[in-house]
This record gives structure tokens, sequence and C-alpha cells, in this order.
């Protein structure tokens, strides 16, 4: 049982997590919830545990992947803060449709010697992005620039909701190709617009993580629910230990339709 639950748990989730993470999914507003995923224990993972095992290759193929076949996602400038901690308002909604300049930035797959990916070491998940954007500054006018930014991703689960998040925290940015005079302001706008336009991350519902097979020679459906979620980085690999409570529900199983005969 421990690896048909891995198989399906590992078709499910292996398909998204990397997308979801650098980029996102359309969704109203979240607030995360949950607790942060704590590490294995030490004494070996409980009854009903299944492992998931995602190496940096396996993260950095899917995202080439969404940059070869996908639009590069961009996001507009958000509002932020300057070099000295102020709050200021890019107010791009009027300045674009007078002036065509964009006011977004659009992270890259490779840029200024950076190429945008997940790193798996020292416990952590990190991931540089490379961006390229551009942004109207008043009396100056449009501003192109490039650069890269460090993040690293928390996770954390809400068993209520059954729901594992994730959240992207912009640790620096390093803006090339801007006027001085608009580094510090741009650097804040491009921090704010990646933390505020990616979080939180929604990296699996509940309906996906939880499972319900139709055991049809037992007359019911085998349910399991996810009661301990917990994670380990190390060697370049991101391993899941999904603890599930097993439970089952008499006569809920569906019967397969028997194919009717060929005419004769």
């Amino acid at each position: 049982m421990r690896y048909i639950i891995l198989l399906l748990t590992g078709l499910i989730l292996g398909g998204v997590l990397t997308f979801y993470f650098l980029v996102g999914a359309p969704r109203a507003k979240l607030v995360p919830s949950g607790r942060a995923l704590r590490a294995p224990e030490a004494g070996g993972d409980p009854p009903g545990t299944a492992v998931l095992a995602l190496d940096e290759n396996f993260f950095n193929l899917l995202l080439g992947a969404v940059f070869h076949d996908l639009n590069a996602p961009s996001f507009r400038l958000a509002r932020g803060t300057d070099g000295s901690g102020a709050t200021v308002d890019s107010g791009v909604r009027f300045i674009q449709a007078q002036t065509g300049c964009s006011s977004q930035i659009t992270i890259l797959a490779e840029g200024s010697g950076v190429r945008t990916g997940v790193h798996l070491a020292d416990g952590k998940i990190t991931a540089p992005l490379a961006f390229s954007g551009s942004y109207n500054v008043p009396v100056v006018g449009c501003v192109s620039f490039r650069g890269w930014a460090q993040a690293n991703i928390q996770l954390s689960f809400d068993e209520a909701k059954q729901t594992l998040y994730g959240q992207l925290n912009v640790e620096g940015v390093n803006v090339e190709n801007a006027p001085p005079v608009v580094s510090d302001m741009v650097t804040g706008y491009v921090q704010h617009t990646i933390n505020e336009r990616v979080n939180p991350l929604e990296v699996m519902r509940g309906t996906q993580l939880a499972l319900a097979v139709p055991v049809q020679a037992s007359g019911g459906t085998l349910k399991a629910q996810v009661k301990d979620l917990r994670s380990e980085v190390k060697d370049g690999v991101l391993r899941l230990h999904i603890t599930y409570d097993f439970s089952a529900t008499r006569g809920a199983s569906q019967q397969t339709p028997t194919p009717a005969a060929p005419p004769s």
C-alpha cells in the first residue's frame, strides 16, 4: 500500500509543484495558514507514510518546459518601497495608457548571468529568478531594466483544509541597466511585486491530496486523508513525508460497466 500511495501522490503532485512554486495559479487572494513543515521523525516514519523524492533536475526540467512551451510569466509592477523604506506607488494604470510603457516585470529563463531554477541545499529551497522589465518614472520617462532576485520558499500544511502552501520570499534584488536615481525605487517595486503577485502559493488542495480508491471486490471505497506532512531537503533532493489516515466506506464503490456484446 505504501508504494501505491507513493505512485498516486507522485502523479498528482509532481506535475504541478514546480510551476506553482515560481508562477502560482489564477485564484482569489489567499491567506496561507497551517504550520511550517517539520523535519521527519528521528525514529523513522510512522505506518501509512509515503515518501515522495524530487530532485533539482526534476524541477528544472519542468521549468524548462514552462519557458519553452508557455509564455514567460509577467506581472504588473506593484506598490513597494524605495531605498529609504518609504512606501511609493507606481501609478501605472494611468501612465501605461498614455505612454505605452508596460510597467511590468517578466520572469526569464536566463539573464544577467543567472538561470531561473530551484536549488535544494543546506535544508533550504532557494530560487534565483532572472527578470527584465520597464517602469515609467515621472520626468525621467520609461526606464527599461533587467536583473535577478534571490528567493527562498517556505512550505506549510493546513490539516483542517488539507492544503499544502508555499510562501516565496524575495531576500534580495539586483537591478541592472537602470539610472542610479531610480535604481532603489525599481528594486523596491520588483521585490514587492514578486512577493505580492506570486504569494501565497496553493501548492496542493485537499481534493488533490486526499485519496478515494474503489475496491470492487470488497464492495466499498478505501479513503485516505493526510494527517501529517513533513519535509527534508538534503543532497539536492526534496523529500515529502506524507502520513495518511485510512478509512473505508461500504457500498461506495462503483462497478465497472460490462461492455455490450458486438452485434452478430
